[in-house]
């Protein structure tokens, strides 16, 4: 298969799919899909040879150990890093390039960093560029009594509770995670992912999480994808491949 699309050349005359907001079309549409995508910096890649589906309602997981490449792809897919080659689709036509672009079309991006303000307030953060504060204290109501407080004052949990907030309250169509339970205690992970899912079933969202921890992914997904050594060496549904920890661990261990 011989495709060398770069996804980051399109301008704002290609819009990718259709707008945020309810009643937003089948449960099978398709949302994102990715052909012998080819990622890495500098024209060197490190995941190659890419297929990828996300379907409305699915809660995707990209597994593989730390450095496997996973969270470059997802930059990838979210348009803060330019892909080698191979094509990305999104909402059926090629996305435009940039964050910024893809995000009025129905995306948002909750990184690694948790990114947020912290010499902003809660509510200050919630209100930046767009008036969540409602829709985010109605998923997360721990959050109001901290309106006032700045969000570098936050525990850990709460910072990643209020960047998930900002980015569910937007009710993006496409949702792109990275390692959301990173450092995070069990019960602050299982809250978080409770409303992860709750994206995917009400609000039909599509949801691409980025984890290390495979049982704790395998247990709120729909599919996973497996990367090691550069590649996707397995992929399924998540009730599959609970049951193939063994094989899972040990692409892990191969890289």
């Amino acid at each position: 298969m011989t495709t060398n699309t770069n996804t980051n050349t399109n301008t704002d005359t290609q819009p990718a799919g259709p707008t945020t907001g309810a009643g937003r079309g089948d449960r099978d549409e398709m949302l994102l899909s990715t052909e012998d995508l080819v990622v890495g910096h500098s024209g060197v890649p490190v995941v190659s040879g890419v297929d990828l589906t996300l379907r409305r309602g699915e809660i995707v997981a990209l597994l593989g150990r730390n450095g496997a490449g996973k969270t470059t792809l997802l930059h990838t897919l979210a348009g803060l890093v330019p892909a080698i080659s191979g094509t990305i689709t999104i909402g059926g036509r090629r996305p435009p390039s940039g964050l910024f672009r893809r995000v009025r079309n129905g995306m948002r991006l909750v990184t690694e960093e948790r990114a947020i303000i912290r010499r902003l307030s809660v509510i200050d953060n919630l209100r930046l560029g767009e008036d969540l504060v409602e829709g985010a204290f109605e998923r997360f109501p721990e959050l109001a009594p901290l309106r006032t407080r700045k969000a570098g004052l936050l525990s850990g949990g709460e910072q990643q509770m209020l960047a998930l907030a900002k980015s569910l309250a937007a009710r993006p169509q496409i949702l792109l995670i990275d390692e959301l339970s990173l450092g995070l205690a069990p019960l602050v992970v299982e809250r978080l992912l409770a409303e992860v899912r709750k994206a995917a079933d009400t609000d039909h969202a599509g949801v691409i999480l980025v984890e290390q921890q495979s049982v704790t992914a395998l247990e709120i997904a729909t599919r996973a994808y497996v990367i090691a050594t550069g590649q996707v060496k397995l992929s399924g549904d998540a009730a599959d491949l609970r049951t193939r920890r063994e094989e899972i661990e040990q692409l892990y261990l191969s890289g």
